[in-house]
């Protein structure tokens, strides 16, 4: 009877290779966080840091988002930023978390994997939990494909 409250996480998870070696794959999604989020999350509409400096750790973001019809707004801090490897934005001001770790396979060639976590659902929304997983799984699936397909043309454009 405990375990009919126990709040788990709903997390979606999906990786692929992509034709970018890392360290530019990681400036496109870290360094250059504010330029391409938008484009590879096209639900983003309005993203803006609200730390001084370049993005690193600590910097904290507000956007904007219309998921399914749905506005909401949030702000993220950024609890991890290893250079070339990883970086991590955990909500502020919502329990969620997205991770993006780069490694690297050749000097052509990475792996990205990406991470979702929906830290605890609201109890209204619990009955459709079912759901809520396909749709984070579908949204992390989706992210991932739309990096990799702008990062590839972007080098394809740059050559």
């Amino acid at each position: 009877m405990l375990g009919l409250f126990k709040d788990s996480p709903v997390i979606g998870k999906a990786s692929t290779v992509i034709q970018s070696p890392a360290d530019k794959l990681f400036n496109f999604i870290g360094n250059d966080l504010l330029a391409n989020y938008p484009r590879w999350s096209p639900e983003v509409k309005e993203l803006e840091k609200q730390t001084e400096g370049p993005i690193q750790l600590g910097t904290i973001c507000r956007q904007v988002r219309v998921d399914q019809g749905n506005r909401s707004e949030s702000t993220f801090k950024v609890e991890a930023f290893d250079i070339g490897k990883r970086i991590c934005f955990k909500g502020t001001s919502d329990p969620y978390r997205c991770d993006y770790v780069m490694e690297s396979i050749n000097e052509t060639e990475s792996r990205i994997t990406f991470s979702f976590e929906l830290l605890s659902l609201d109890l209204h929304v619990r009955p459709f939990e079912k759901l809520v997983r396909i749709a984070v799984q579908d949204g992390t699936e989706r992210t991932i494909k739309n990096i990799k397909k702008l990062i590839e043309a972007d080098i394809a454009g740059s050559k």
